[in-house]
């Protein structure tokens, strides 16, 4: 049986088998990722500099943008490298880091979307209070502890999971180091390894997910209550970019983990695996600025600005 550290580098096979395809997609996911990081820097840019958005709606999205950012980086550079040039050698301390940061985004993510949910909770539901229960002391309690929390969370998992015996084949079916491939390079138990991720990674998912949930019954019943259509339409649309976020981040993160790892096709998992680390990134940006008048509104001032500037 190999040691742990006889293992010096892992290879991601990336997608493998393309005849001809991965230019043509490296095109595709390389124009992806510039304008998930042009999006998401736009959005960090017009809330940073306009002050009609400087409340705590927007000091969560700022915080949702900067946190894309690094969620995309962490998996995207290397899964580019697998399309470029075919399979790629990462170190194994690479392999922890990446890991490691792409399982604290995703746990980051899931905290931050539940601290939005409760945002808009109250602002629908108590708006006379909003201003006293939603201060700046409140934002910053609330993004600080899910920013905490996201990186302590999978310090189990990885020390556990890197600490195993890797005596079969060092290749890493995947584009990028997740727990289920790295763990089948294993050549010892990983039942333990795998109930306690399955413990961490319930808890940190259903708990936000349900408290999600929760806050949007309320929502929904306190909307339902008001008289008007203008005013129904009104309350729904300050939270209807975060549902469909929700919706789109827990949907494909549901599809990859929900289903038993030996019942999916490794080609399958891959596809949904770029749906929740690539392709939602994306929409996020868009999702906030096509569908927020407010933030529509604060690029075009900030658009004209910068021509004003640039005239004189």
């Amino acid at each position: 049986m190999a040691n742990l550290t006889a293992i010096k580098e892992f290879l991601l096979l990336g997608f493998g088998g393309l005849h001809g395809l991965q230019w043509f997609l490296f095109g595709i996911f390389l124009g992806i990722y510039v304008v998930t990081l042009l999006g998401n820097f736009l959005v960090l840019t017009v809330i940073s500099f306009d002050c009609n958005l400087q409340t705590p709606m927007y000091f969560f999205l700022s915080n949702f943008s900067f946190l894309e950012i690094w969620y995309t980086t962490s998996i995207a550079p290397k899964m580019l490298q697998t399309l470029l040039s075919g399979p790629q050698v990462i170190s194994f301390v690479g392999c922890v880091a990446q890991f490691y940061f792409f399982a604290s985004m995703a746990v980051v993510e899931c905290f931050l979307l539940a601290a939005m949910s409760y945002d808009r909770y109250i602002a629908i539901c108590s708006p006379l209070q909003y201003p006293s229960l939603v201060n700046l002391h409140t934002c910053i309690f609330l993004a600080g502890g899910s920013w905490l929390g996201g990186f302590l969370t999978p310090v189990v998992t990885v020390t556990m999971t890197f600490q195993l015996p890797f005596c079969a084949t060092y290749k890493i079916d995947h584009f990028f180091c997740d727990l289920a491939p790295v763990l089948k390079l294993a050549c010892s138990d990983t039942e333990t390894v795998e109930k306690t991720t399955f413990l961490l990674a319930s808890f940190v998912t259903m708990v936000p997910f349900l408290l999600t949930v929760a806050s949007y019954v309320h929502i929904v019943a306190a909307v339902l209550r008001i008289p008007s259509a203008a005013g129904k339409q009104r309350a729904f649309s300050t939270c209807s970019s975060h549902l469909i976020v929700v919706t789109l981040y827990y949907g494909t993160l549901g599809t990859v983990y929900a289903i038993p790892t030996a019942t999916r096709a490794a080609a399958l998992n891959k596809i949904f695996s770029l749906f929740y680390t690539v392709v939602t990134p994306l929409v996020n940006p868009i999702v906030y600025s096509l569908r927020n008048k407010d933030v529509k509104k604060a690029m075009r001032r900030l658009m004209s600005l910068w021509v004003y500037a640039k005239g004189t």
